[in-house]
């Protein structure tokens, strides 16, 4: 019998590539999301566009036993969508209303394991104050006090999913994800996060111009590339292990030295200018021991090799656009 799987939000960058995966695996694959991916067909063999804070779509979506469930879908964006304050309720609104139909039509299905995607997010604030060395372990979660809501809304859900396991039998998976980048994720509007955002400026600066970082550009952050995410992901929902673990990398950069090396890889000579913005926290890095323990993995790509290929993306994806333009000018 070929194996069934569903995945929530995979219009989304991750989802994308998760379809795309579990496609070469062998499975039959429904997808559902608000949109199409705007970067690349859907492979998924059934793609439903649909909203999943509606229960009665969730129903028609989740209508048969799937072997493999993952929950992507979530309101979210980078620090400049999160972190103004301005999109907090509708965050944490989309977000919890999403998880809870899914999980309550699984759970009537008799799917016993959906993976959950959470984020660093959720982590304390007030261990990620020092640039240098922030307190990521997975057991640093409590006392809670995650830096917006989008991470409360996070904590809620991981809550959620691990009572689903507790009360209902269910075999729920929960990971934590750290930044994840690559090709045919968002480049632009607002919603990018830091690695596509500078391959974008540094792309669209001229030679020898300069690009603009928020803040004191010494904030840290690790950054892991998407195909790693997918196959930390697929590892844990298959795994003994319900988590919540950490997926990651653990090559710490701050966003300065990040703009450094896509300006590098770009082979342009050009300035970096700090300019007031929304931050998040002074600093954050996987930490990495749990999942080598537990799944006997972690991820090993460079961050530089993976901005290599993103910048080459976004560069492509830049020049259609120029070339589009002046075809409609003509």
């Amino acid at each position: 019998m070929q194996k069934t799987a569903l995945v929530c939000g995979a219009g989304g960058f991750i989802g994308g590539h998760l379809v795309k995966r579990l496609k070469r695996e062998g499975f039959w694959v429904r997808g559902v999301d608000l949109k199409f991916n705007e970067y690349a067909e859907t492979e998924a063999d059934d793609f439903v566009i649909g909203d999943l804070r509606d229960q009665l779509i969730v129903r028609d979506v989740v209508d048969r036993r799937f072997d493999e469930v993952y929950q992507l879908a979530a309101d979210m964006g980078g620090v400049g969508y999160i972190f103004t304050g301005e999109n907090d309720a509708d965050i944490m609104h989309n977000s919890a209303t999403i998880n809870l139909n899914v999980l309550d039509a699984c759970h009537k299905r008799n799917i016993k394991r959906v993976f959950y995607s959470s984020s660093a997010c959720m982590y304390p604030e007030h261990n990620q104050l020092d640039p240098d060395n922030p307190n990521c372990a997975e057991d640093s979660a409590y006392p809670a006090n995650p830096d917006s809501e989008y991470g409360w809304e996070k904590l809620f859900s991981e809550r959620l999913y691990l009572a689903y396991n507790r009360n209902y039998g269910m075999q729920n998976r929960v990971a934590r994800y750290h930044n994840i980048f690559g090709p045919e994720g968002t480049w632009q509007g607002g919603k990018e996060k830091a690695p596509a955002a500078m391959c974008r400026k540094v792309a669209m600066a001229p030679e020898g111009g300069k690009i603009e970082v928020w803040g004191d550009g010494l904030q840290t952050r690790s950054f892991l590339y998407v195909d790693e995410c997918v196959e930390g992901t697929i590892r844990l929902l298959r795994s003994d292990f319900e988590g919540p673990v950490n997926i990651g990398s653990e090559e710490m950069i701050t966003i300065n030295g990040l703009a450094k090396m896509v300006i590098d890889i770009s082979n342009k000579t050009m300035e970096i200018e700090n300019i007031p913005g929304p931050l998040g926290v002074r600093g954050r890095n996987s930490d990495n021991r749990l999942i080598k323990q537990k799944l006997g993995w972690s991820p090993s790509q460079s961050l530089r090799e993976g901005m290599e290929q993103t910048f080459a993306w976004i560069q492509g994806e830049i020049q259609r656009q120029h070339n589009h333009r002046s075809d409609a000018a003509e």
